[in-house]
């Protein structure tokens, strides 16, 4: 009797097929029906108006049961389950109902009574769509959250592209956009696909989700038509050029927060100290050691601070001065050879790095699709094209970055200073390795750790590749550097 029964439901399911509806088709997401007024609460000037007509048209709601459509009724995770089983059923099928149908409980042989949601909920898992995360709050109230994850895969990226991927990317990279979802925010990855689908924009001028908010009838009738109507899906009106643009970085952004370590001994404590100073926006740091110094030890605490600091050139200090008492304090002051120009110096440097940075941006040089690598290289070649080397003495400004985008000149330390907070302001974790005599560049690019010589590489217009991306084989037979000068792991 029981395979009889399922024999029996397939054939009515299928006589319920259009005899035009194709198998796994976008074709079959046709507008049967014309809305004419039949939801009372629905004004023609109403935001959703579009949406809501549509779900009816394509046959995914016919309301409630006094009339309305509820644009303002919260939804729950089951009724958004429904809706999407019956978008994957006419997808499928051609039929919103045929593909749940086979999963009620009398075609599946159970004799209790079931909820309402549970066959479309069982036909979404029996396709694959959707897991079962969300089985033990099916009664409740969707957050918007939960709503993109029942909708992420419930179509094929053939029939659902990624219509906005680049501009997204950017987007939420940048944090200009989409700000209140983070990798922290449940169902992020589904989220972040709406937007790349053009299924969501977000609700207000910088794109939030509001993922914690419940979702009412009427925003989900707009993503849920977005799905299957593709003029009904969205581009962000964001203006790109402020998407790219890195104004409003400062120094202190630029380098990872270390811990405040009173009395450094090791690399890896100075390291920490002075970038525990550096990101709190100071050229300052206090020291104190249980024993007093002597002339000797004061010295050697200078030099191991000041080789901590050149690992940042692009901050743009490379000098250093400390009082001392036989007490074990130590108050060490970083500035520059600009001296009392140190502080002007480097906002210059800072403000001309962005106007580059902004600029291989709107020209198309970098894309959100560039590979770490691809931004290097071109970054690498605008230094080469805007730079000379200048054979300065030790009180020269060209040792810092300033003088680089100023003077169009620099020597080594500041070839490399500017070229880090270049690739800085992308993101790209780099520090400046040096020896007696030079420094350059070592940057995890793509995953891959590589030194690169912006100063070296500097031979033409377009820069050699010779010294670029360099393995750290290749680079100490070309310039060896003490151990302890490495960055501390």
């Amino acid at each position: 009797m029981k395979k009889q029964a399922l024999s029996l439901l397939l054939a009515l399911s299928l006589m319920s097929v259009p005899a035009l509806a194709k198998e796994n088709s976008a074709d079959n997401f046709v507008r049967g029906k014309t809305y004419a007024g039949q939801f009372s609460d629905l004004p023609e000037d109403h935001t959703f108006y579009e949406n809501v007509a549509a779900l009816y048209e394509y046959g995914l709601s016919v309301g409630q049961a006094d009339g309305t459509y509820g644009l303002t009724v919260p939804m729950t995770v089951g009724q958004s389950v429904i809706f999407a089983g019956r978008i994957r059923s006419l997808y499928r099928t051609g039929d919103p109902e045929a593909g749940p149908a086979a999963f009620t409980a009398a075609a599946i042989g159970l004799k209790d009574a079931q909820r309402v949601y549970a066959p479309y909920l069982w036909y979404l898992q029996a396709e694959g769509v959707l897991d079962k995360a969300l089985d033990e709050q099916l009664a409740d109230v969707a957050a918007r959250a939960q709503m993109a994850h029942v909708l992420a895969n419930l179509l094929p990226e053939t029939v659902l592209p990624p219509v906005n991927d680049s501009l997204i990317t950017q987007a939420y990279a940048s944090r200009r956009r989409i700000t209140d979802v983070t990798e922290y925010t449940p169902y992020y990855d589904d989220i972040l696909k709406l937007y790349r689908c053009g299924i969501s924009v977000g609700s207000d001028e910088t794109g939030s989700f509001l993922p914690d908010s419940p979702i009412t009838r009427g925003a989900a009738a707009a993503m849920l038509t977005r799905m299957v109507d593709p003029s009904l899906r969205l581009t962000p009106d964001w203006h790109l050029p402020e998407l790219y643009s890195a104004e409003g970085a400062a120094y202190e952004d630029l380098v990872t927060a270390g811990t405040y370590i009173a009395a450094p001994e090791t690399a890896a404590d100075y390291d920490q100290a002075v970038r525990y100073m550096l990101s709190q926006g100071e050229n300052t740091l206090s020291l104190k050691y249980d024993q007093g110094f002597t002339v000797s030890s004061a010295q050697e605490t200078l030099n191991n601070a000041l080789l901590a600091v050149k690992r940042y050139c692009e901050q743009g200090y490379n000098n250093a001065s400390c009082s001392y008492n036989a007490a074990g304090t130590m108050i060490l002051k970083f500035s520059s050879i600009a001296g009392d120009r140190t502080e002007e110096y480097r906002s210059e440097a800072l403000t001309a790095a962005i106007a580059v940075h902004d600029a291989l941006w709107q020209q198309g040089t970098i894309t959100p699709a560039s590979t770490q690598r691809e931004i290097a290289w071109a970054y690498y070649q605008w230094i080469a094209a805007n730079c000379t080397y200048d054979a300065g003495d030790n009180t020269s400004v060209s040792h810092l970055p300033y003088s680089l985008f100023h003077n169009g000149k620099a020597v080594c330390d500041g070839y490399t200073g500017a070229y880090n907070l270049l690739l800085k302001l992308e993101g790209i974790d780099c520090y400046a390795l040096p020896n007696a005599t030079h420094i350059w560049t070592v940057a995890t690019l793509d995953g891959e750790t590589v030194h690169i010589d912006a100063t070296w590489g500097d031979q033409g217009n377009t820069g050699t590749k010779q010294y670029f991306a360099m393995t750290p084989e290749q680079s100490y037979a070309l310039h060896p550097w003490p151990k302890e000068n490495e960055l501390p792991q």
